[in-house]
């Protein structure tokens, strides 16, 4: 059987949501007739790539490469990796590779998965521009699918991805002992947010939503877990409001176990693709309260496994938690979010991803250009004698 080299190609390997996606599918990838190799343009963190090597995965991380320079060393590490499909998670990187594997006399074949609803406007132009070019193309949402940063794409799928559900149901079986970490009380409503501290992530909107949950119910406890820019900000403004219910963990490695023992898990976003933490909370039966964007309602069902509120509202967001505190609605939540955690399942994905690469690397090698015969060998070839019907494969 013939080896099918995959390379997966992705802007950086931090533990942000496209990046843990990619991981947990690949760590649950079938290893048989399979070589996998991850490049990364950065990584600030080595989390990610310690799980990919533990895993046998080889990782090429370019971090050491001046910037300016790094696209160029990674078209010079995709020809000398020589893959039979290559398949990009970042915009950028995926504009320079596709024109670069169309040239190339090898032909892999190029996939591009895309997990954002939207991107800069110069990067859309670049990435639209060259779109054309990919042999297919992956959203990871309904909502991606939808969206403009997949228009014009030539052959489109939607699939998506999911976590490691076996591993999220046995932390949550584990959930007390996780609390004890993080000094939770046991009479405590843990409600956790989990993202870094940028814009995009409002939580200005998270800490008044929480001034009024807190305020309505001593039960409530925030912990915050993520860093970023706004980190200092944020803190500065639960300190002015006296939330001290509310606590900032900063980075928190694995952030799946502090989400399999919360209560709830809320998300303030303006916009989001495909949040993973969204999937490792439905995994464990984690109720979800979040603002009504990106892929969030491809997953979250108001009434069902959680709410959804208006973007942008303190108000509806503080009364969607409160709902989803009563008892009684709690224990009905947390059943619908264990229901339909089959769906979240990376090994779907995982199973998924390689019939495409079978079917893909198969195309393409067909594709490729065959090398003429040698010349001695060209010699000796007799052509039928006559008389002697020839044989046409049917």
């Amino acid at each position: 059987m013939t080896r099918v080299h995959v390379c997966e190609v992705i802007k950086t390997l931090d533990t942000g949501g496209a990046e843990v996606l990619l991981v947990e599918r690949l760590r649950a990838a079938p290893r048989r007739g399979r070589r996998y190799t991850v490049v990364c343009l950065r990584a600030s963190t080595g989390e990610l790539i310690g799980r990919l090597r533990a895993s046998g995965i080889d990782v090429v991380d370019l971090t050491a490469c001046p910037r300016p320079f790094r696209l160029a060393r990674l078209a010079q590490v995709v020809v000398r990796l020589a893959p039979d499909v290559v398949n990009v998670h970042s915009p950028v990187p995926a504009s320079v590779l596709r024109p670069l594997c169309r040239l190339w006399r090898r032909r892999p074949a190029v996939v591009s998965t895309v997990h954002s609803v939207r991107f800069r406007w110069p990067t859309m132009l670049l990435d639209r521009a060259t779109g054309w070019l990919d042999t297919h193309t992956v959203a990871v949402s309904p909502q991606v699918a939808r969206g403009a940063t997949t228009w014009g794409s030539r052959r489109l799928s939607t699939r998506v991805h999911g976590v490691d559900v076996a591993r999220q149901r046995r932390r949550a079986e584990r959930r007390d002992a996780i609390r004890r970490e993080w000094d939770v009380p046991e009479d405590a409503f843990l409600i956790v947010h989990v993202a870094n501290f940028r814009p995009v992530k409002n939580h200005a909107l998270l800490v008044d939503a929480a001034a009024a949950v807190t305020a309505r119910d001593p039960r409530a406890c925030f912990l915050l877990a993520g860093s970023g820019p706004l980190l200092d900000r944020t803190a500065r403004r639960i300190a002015g409001l006296g939330l001290t219910s509310v606590r900032l963990l900063g980075p928190v490695p694995d952030a799946g176990r502090l989400i399999a023992s919360a209560d709830l898990l809320v998300l303030s976003s303006t916009y989001e693709g495909l949040p993973v933490v969204v999937m490792e909370a439905l995994a464990a039966g984690v109720p979800v309260v979040s603002t009504e964007v990106g892929g969030v309602p491809d997953l979250v069902r108001s009434g069902h496994n959680g709410y959804l509120t208006p973007p942008g509202d303190a108000d509806a967001l503080a009364a969607g938690i409160l709902a989803a505190m009563r008892p009684g609605e709690h224990r009905r939540l947390s059943d619908g979010a264990l229901a339909g955690s089959g769906l979240v399942d990376i090994t779907r994905a995982a199973r998924w991803f390689d019939r495409l690469y079978d079917r893909l690397s198969g195309q393409a090698r067909a594709r490729a250009p065959r090398r003429p015969l040698p010349a001695a060998t060209a010699v000796s070839a007799r052509p039928a004698t006559a008389g002697r019907a020839s044989r046409t494969p049917r």
